[in-house]
Parts: C-alpha cells; sequence; structure tokens
C-alpha cells in the first residue's frame, strides 16, 4: 500500500496488490455468506480456507515491507493508513460491535510504517540477506505468541508467562488480554518482522543493482495488467469501502430470496 514514485514505478507490484485484494474481497465475501447470513460451506472453517486467509495476509505485508523504502511522505502514508484502520475499528465498534475490528491490518500496517521512520537509519546499516534471515527466523519463532507461546502453526517451542497478556497494550504488542475479541487481529509481533523480511528483501535486490540494473529485472517489474494495477494503486480506498459495498450487494440479493 506504500506510494512509488512514477518513474520507477514498478507495476507488476501494482498488479500483484491488485489481485490480493481482490482474493481478499472475495474471502471476506465469503466470510459475510457463512457468518453473517448463515450459508452452510464447512470447507470454510478447513485448512484450504486458512491457506487462502494467510496467503492474503502474507502478500499484503510482504509487499508493503518491500516497497516501503521506495515510497515518498512516510509520515503521511503511515497516518493516513493507521486513521484507516481507526475509522474501520470505530465504525465496527458502533454498527456491528459482534464482529467489530480491532487492531486490524491496516492498524498493523500504519503501525510499521510509522516504526520504521526511526528505525530505519539502523536497520540499513544491517546486511539485508543477515536481516532478513534474522527477521524471517524472528517471525517464525514468533508466529503463535498471541495464543500464548512461542512456536508456529502449532509447532509449540515455549510457552509464555500469562502476566504478559493483561490490557489492550500488550494485545498490540502481541499479548492479547483474555476478553480480546476482533474478527480481523494483526498484532506487532509476529507480524513486523514479515514486515521486515519484505523491508531487507528489496534493500538486498538494491545492493545487487538488480533492480535499477537489470534489464530482465526492469522488463518483469514493469509488466503492467492495467486493472490490477490500477485497483493496486487505489488499494486503500478500495479496502475501506470494499466491506461496505459487498453488505449492500448482499443484503439486496437475499432480501429479494
Amino acid at each position: 500500500m506504500e506510494r512509488i514514485s512514477e518513474k520507477k514505478r514498478y507495476h507488476l507490484l501494482d498488479s500483484l496488490r491488485g489481485l490480493t485484494l481482490i482474493s481478499m474481497i472475495l474471502y471476506h465475501g465469503t466470510w459475510d455468506l457463512v457468518y453473517l447470513y448463515g450459508v452452510d460451506w464447512q470447507w470454510y472453517h478447513g485448512t484450504l480456507a486458512y491457506i487462502w486467509q494467510q496467503s492474503i495476509c502474507w502478500t499484503f505485508i510482504l509487499l508493503s515491507g518491500f516497497c516501503w523504502s521506495m515510497g515518498r511522505h512516510h509520515l503521511k502514508r503511515g497516518l493516513m493508513v493507521f486513521g484507516g484502520g481507526a475509522i474501520i475499528t470505530l465504525v465496527t465498534l458502533i454498527a456491528m460491535p459482534d464482529n467489530r475490528v480491532v487492531f486490524g491490518v491496516l492498524t498493523l500496517l500504519g503501525s510499521c510504517m510509522l516504526l520504521m521512520i526511526p528505525l530505519h537509519k539502523l536497520l540499513e546499516k544491517i546486511n539485508p540477506w543477515l536481516g532478513l534471515v534474522c527477521s524471517g527466523i524472528l517471525f517464525t519463532v514468533t508466529r503463535d505468541v498471541n495464543i500464548g507461546f512461542l512456536g508456529f502453526e502449532g509447532w509449540k517451542l515455549m510457552k509464555l508467562p500469562r502476566e504478559l497478556y493483561h490490557n489492550l497494550v500488550s494485545t498490540f504488542f502481541g499479548f492479547p488480554e483474555s476478553a480480546f475479541f476482533s474478527t480481523d487481529y494483526f498484532s506487532l509481533v509476529p507480524w513486523m518482522f514479515l514486515f521486515l523480511v519484505g523491508y531487507f528483501l528489496f534493500q538486498g535486490l538494491r545492493k545487487m543493482d538488480v533492480l535499477e540494473k537489470n534489464e530482465m529485472t526492469q522488463k518483469v517489474l514493469g509488466w503492467k495488467v492495467p486493472v490490477l494495477s490500477f485497483i493496486g494503486r487505489h488499494s486503500l480506498i478500495i479496502y475501506m469501502a470494499h466491506q461496505a459495498v459487498l453488505y449492500v450487494i448482499l443484503q439486496t440479493v437475499f432480501q429479494q430470496w
């Protein structure tokens, strides 16, 4: 969701973001059908649907981290994305508290973008490939902190003290209090480590001159699917509006039935 200057805009990244956004809209539409309209699709509770959901958030977060260094106006963009998350939280708390979104993906991405402003000068001194590996390891090890463990997708390395999980501040960082509930929860830990994987990947490719001087890379990154690229370039506003549009469409359809 980060801006890239038009002169060096890599349209493939916009197209990937647009494709992922379409996938997310379809996933949320399916969620609405299952949880709001009672459609009995058992597969949606299984492994394939979980992989679908994870593919969406992983791609968004990695792309955001990758594109951060190419963006301009980091403070403005970070505040916009974080503010978008705050608006979604406020609207869902008022309009649909049983399906509220607190510390959702926009809050995470906005937080990561803002935190990178003071951290960038330090991080750029780290060997990017070492940074990528370390970030990947940290993401893997902390993937399950939300459920009380160090570990990855059910692989439990160590149980964490319950004292860490005590209020909304700890919830923001990755240690949710017992009463916390959100239909879209992305805490700073572990997800900022995935953001950093994308950041260090860009730094590594840039230092290898792969992005600027390799003709084949330029052609691949310049590949453009107009519709997907347009969606990707306007991903924030589309993300903000898509659930309301989905609800109107589904409500209209089900009322006619």
